[in-house]
């Protein structure tokens, strides 16, 4: 029998994404053909900056589809009465109409367009609509792709007055979300699921905290609610900023693809330690000393030692103006400092408004005496020399470097900043063995560096942004919260995180205690709880920890089944390196990102062992004769025959589609909240888990 011909709807979809991409080049292309034409040469590079900004956002990606689904609209109105809450309405402009759904918006030279941007209005039913409440729409298709190129479709109608129940899952999106992985993370425009859909498009001055369990996709719904924003309320958010912060330089690395392929490159994403980053950091601290540190408490023990500096006036003002002498008595000079302090003024506005203060009282006086004076007159009699030093001598300069720096070295000075606060011991804690002789010898550790930052905001209040997003959230300190904090402070934030993954010694243990340091203490909680990418087989497992490290957290449900994603390989000690070498040697044969996750003491020794058994593979991180170096991490991007070795403290938010992890005993045994480190090790893999272990199990595992 003769074979089918092409399916003709196939080939029209073709036929309109290489049209669209036609039509992309043609908007670049007229972009770039534009001159910029200012009314001065600064006016004229600001113009160049935004042209080429603007033809980048529009460089066409070959190996990435320009649109994922396709809606058509119902072309009939219905009878209101037969109308679900949550349909548009056909007679609001889109009715009879044909929308294809993509990753950016393409129009024809004509204005009308091709593809429509996924965070439109009239994208969102792409998204939502289901038997029950169709949206307006007769039919979803959806798209598979081979790299660039359409390849498969899948449509779903609808007739509405079927109020059938759930449908099953698109075969193509499943598709998507089991496609393995290689290199840094990708977008889910294409996959959003409803409960996802809720928090991406969250109102703008809504704080959102997000507790997801693994596999839920929280990092790419906070990633994508920062590619809404910055469509929805694009003159809100540029004129703010938007901030995303991360665990440490790896995850950057990992997730630093997604915003750009989604058109938004300009967003500035850092870890923690880069936001505080006034001193460099050369030291660690114990987990109590860390634990000590990163209390709230420290704020009010900052806030005391910096305000201590004020010293009570000794001597009036006398200022010499022709044959005249003015004088503010040391009495009034108290009153007005003592009113500065009622105000709760930031340390360095107070300040600069005592020597305004103290200008005010002599113009007074001398326009008592008939004298005429001016806004000139008052700034002459602030900067003089004897208005100037009473205010240096009674308020003087404070530098939050300098202040931390003494608070940490000088007993006495901690002692009366932290009495009734911190304890004796709690002070010995924290306070530095060898005082520094200054800033640039101290050994700052990831604390001190939060807690300059905790004094610069009690002189100088730190600038807002619009909008901050906060991955793994729940290893914030309180102190880290604060200054979080600090920077949406008049703006909104969305936290991400899992309490089930708290490692650091100060990880919250509830929410609500994160939002109240962040000064968000009103904001929402929103529930990822259903897992995408990690099979059932896998959280299950997984999830014989939660017992321990989070019992108050229900275990996560997954939407997909892997009978055989989940091995446990019982080794013997002289066994161990052989079989490490050959469930890795597998691993790296498959296709996606494959992975080693060892304990941090193990990295050095691991590696060699793969390195003799020839196993190529890259480190997480820098490996010095001592072990690791956490400075500056790099993500290895895997390719066929090649997996990554990752320490256990680098894992959080990593994800591969193979995992192996070696000696959990080791993981669990090496810190305090080492069960909490291996929850995390045993949810890094999305397709396939192997658990290789000589030594005995952790006992929930057992």
């Amino acid at each position: 029998m003769p074979s089918a011909g092409p399916d003709p709807v196939l080939s029209a979809e073709q036929a309109h994404l290489r049209r669209s991409r036609d039509f992309l080049r043609l908007m670049r292309d007229d972009v770039l053909s534009l001159r910029a034409l200012g009314g001065d040469p600064v006016s004229e590079e600001y113009l160049k900056a935004e042209l080429y900004r603007r033809a980048e956002s529009l460089l066409d990606m070959p190996d990435t589809p320009l649109f994922f689904g396709r809606l058509d609209y119902e072309s009939q109105a219905r009878d209101p009465g037969d109308r679900d809450p949550g349909d548009r309405d056909p007679g609001d402009g889109v009715a009879g109409h044909r929308f294809h759904v993509g990753r950016r918006h393409v129009h024809d030279p004509d204005g009308h367009p091709v593809v429509i941007d996924w965070r439109a209005p009239v994208s969102r039913p792409f998204y939502r609509a289901s038997p029950a409440e169709p949206m307006g729409l007769e039919l979803r298709r959806r798209f598979g792709f081979s790299g660039g190129e359409l390849t498969a479709y899948e449509d779903e109608t609808f007739s509405y007055n079927d109020k059938r129940g759930p449908v099953p899952v698109s075969r193509i999106l499943l598709n998507e979300i089991e496609r393995p992985r290689s290199g840094p993370m990708r977008d889910i425009v294409a996959t959003i699921q409803p409960d996802q859909d809720d928090i991406v498009r969250a109102e703008a001055s809504e704080t959102l905290c997000v507790q997801g369990a693994p596999g839920t996709g929280k990092t790419a719904v906070g990633l994508h609610r920062v590619a809404y924003l910055l469509y929805a309320h694009q003159a809100r958010m540029n004129r703010g900023g938007v901030l995303v912060i991360g665990p440490n330089r790896a995850f950057l690395g990992y997730i630093r693809n997604v915003l750009p392929a989604l058109g938004e490159a300009s967003v500035a994403q850092v870890t923690v330690q880069d936001l505080v980053s006034a001193v460099p950091i050369r030291a660690a601290d114990s987990d109590r000393a860390a634990r000590i540190k990163g209390d709230a408490r420290m704020a009010l023990v900052l806030r005391r030692a910096l305000w201590a500096g004020l010293a009570e006036p000794a001597d009036a003002v006398v200022l010499p103006r022709g044959s005249r002498r003015w004088r503010v008595p040391v009495s009034e000079l108290a009153g007005l400092v003592g009113e500065l302090r009622d105000r709760g003024v930031r340390y360095g506005a107070g300040r600069d408004m005592l020597g305004h203060r103290i200008a005010h009282v002599i113009l007074t006086r001398m326009e008592e005496a008939g004298e005429s004076c001016d806004d000139r007159t008052h700034e002459a009699v602030r900067r003089t020399r004897p208005v100037r030093s009473a205010v240096d001598a009674i308020w003087p300069k404070a530098d939050p470097v300098r202040l931390v720096l003494r608070l940490l070295s000088d007993p006495g000075a901690l002692a009366a900043a932290a009495d009734g606060v911190l304890d004796r011991a709690e002070q010995q804690a924290i306070r530095w063995e060898k005082p520094a002789r200054g800033p640039a010898s101290a050994r700052w550790s990831a604390a001190d560096a939060v807690l300059v930052d905790e004094a610069a905001d009690l002189i100088e209040r730190i600038p807002s942004l619009a909008h901050v997003v906060v991955d793994e959230a729940q290893d914030l300190s309180p102190m880290e919260c604060r200054a979080v904090g600090r920077r949406c402070a008049t703006g909104s934030a969305t936290l991400l995180g899992d309490l089930a993954q708290g490692t650091s010694p100060a990880a919250a243990t509830s929410w609500p205690q994160v939002l109240a340091h962040l000064g968000k203490a009103g904001a929402g909680l929103r529930v990822l709880d259903t897992g995408y990418r990690v099979p059932r087989q896998i959280l299950d497992y997984a999830s014989l920890l939660l017992a321990q490290v989070a019992p108050g957290l229900a275990p996560a449900r997954s939407l997909r089944q892997d009978p055989g994603s989940l091995a446990v390989i019982e080794a013997t000690a002289d066994s161990l390196p052989g079989d490490l070498a050959r469930v890795c040697s597998a691993a790296a044969s498959r296709p996606g990102s494959a992975a080693v996750i060892v304990a941090d003491e193990q990295v050095v020794s691991v590696s060699r062992l793969l390195r003799q058994a020839g196993v190529r593979h890259d480190v997480l991180g820098r490996v010095s004769g001592s072990g690791l170096t956490q400075a500056t991490p790099t993500l290895a991007t895997p390719t066929l025959a090649t997996l990554t070795l990752v320490p256990v403290t680098l894992a959080k938010g990593l994800e591969f589609d193979d995992v192996i992890v070696v000696e959990p005993a080791q993981i669990a045994a090496a810190q305090s909240r080492g069960l909490h480190r291996l929850y995390v090790a045993l949810t890094r893999a999305v397709s396939r888990l192997t658990v290789l272990h000589a030594e005995p199990l952790p006992e929930p595992l057992r």
